[in-house]
């Protein structure tokens, strides 16, 4: 019998303002296999706001998780009990952003100091979720020694019922780095990472940080059972993912961008009719065509034009004209 296939062989990492509902329909159409992360929504925040407006997603979006932020046991339980009607694929417990104000609420990556808090968080989710529940940390914190620290937390994640971590292959300093600083200067330790798949090998475990071609991924899986990327699967959508879904030996959907922006044109035509704006969609379209012949037109055309655009038929003008600034023969 075969075995299922793997969605977290490659993942595009939970980012803030950037992995929307619309970025993930975006990215869906560029890769049926890649798992998908929301951006990390708080617990307080699902269990007390907006529910429709945080957790809805397309139904084209599987597979899909949502990422928790939080650090109350009951208070992530209860979330992931009402994220449960919405059938996510997986819920993922954010352990590593650095951000002032995740700081200042006691989650992300604050909690490395805090395993058996985190334990305690876990646990619950765990009792209180129909599906797999994972967790995402960085290999430590500010004067933590992570060839100690890291192991430890992945052993006490395991008592606790964890057996799917994505690891952030760096520190995060808590003081004196903003968040983007913290996903640049502190130095990568691959090599630590991948220890710990040998020394838990009943885990499965993903790597993540610094991530930038599929050329990179390809010479991590050997030695991982995923890989995570951010910031390059965003910036440069197509030189990741347009390729992903051969890492699960099938054909992509599309041989070329233009391909991909063809066919999400009545995607985006249907956003507007709806009363959605271009730009909701476009923002996370401007690197589709990173390093190839007229990427600089799309991008100018879309900067510009998006937001500007007042109607449906204004809106589809703009992005016509900026598919005509791609859309050029190949030289033979």
């Amino acid at each position: 019998m075969s075995q299922p296939l793997d969605p977290a062989l490659l993942s595009v990492a939970p980012m803030m303002d950037w992995t929307d509902r619309n970025c993930r329909v975006f990215h869906r159409m560029l890769s049926r296999r890649a798992l998908l992360y929301t951006e990390m929504v708080t617990a307080p925040a699902v269990v007390h706001g907006d529910r429709a407006k945080l957790l809805d997603y397309d139904a084209g979006d599987h597979p899909v998780a949502l990422q928790l932020g939080g650090s109350e046991p009951a208070l992530l339980a209860e979330a992931t009990r009402v994220a449960a009607d919405w059938a996510y694929d997986e819920i993922n417990l954010n352990i590593g952003c650095p951000s002032d104000r995740v700081q200042s609420g006691c989650f992300g990556a604050v909690l490395m100091t805090r395993p058996e808090l985190v334990a305690e968080c876990v646990t619950a989710m765990i009792v209180a979720s129909p599906v797999e529940v994972t967790v995402k940390c960085r290999i430590g914190v500010d004067d933590q020694t992570p060839e100690e620290v890291l192991p430890a937390f992945i052993a006490r994640m395991r008592d606790a019922g964890v057996r799917r971590l994505t690891i952030h292959a760096r520190k995060a300093w808590l003081q004196g780095l903003s968040p983007k600083e913290n996903r640049e200067i502190p130095p990568l330790d691959y090599p630590l990472v991948h220890r710990m798949k040998q020394d838990f090998p009943d885990l499965h475990l993903s790597i993540n940080g610094g991530i930038a071609s599929m050329e990179e991924v390809r010479a991590h899986l050997p030695l991982m059972d995923g890989v995570m990327v951010g910031r390059a699967a965003y910036h440069q959508p197509w030189g990741i993912l347009g390729e992903a879904d051969r890492l699960w030996g099938e054909e992509p959907p599309f041989q070329t961008p233009i391909e991909a922006a063809r066919a999400m044109r009545p995607v985006i035509e249907a956003h507007l009719q709806s009363g959605g704006r271009l730009h909701q969609f476009t923002r996370h379209m401007l690197g589709l065509f990173h390093g190839q012949p007229g990427a600089r037109g799309w991008r100018r055309i879309l900067s510009e034009g998006a937001s500007r655009a007042e109607t449906v038929a204004e809106a589809l003008a703009v992005y016509d004209l900026a598919m005509e600034a791609v859309d050029q023969p190949v030289a033979a």
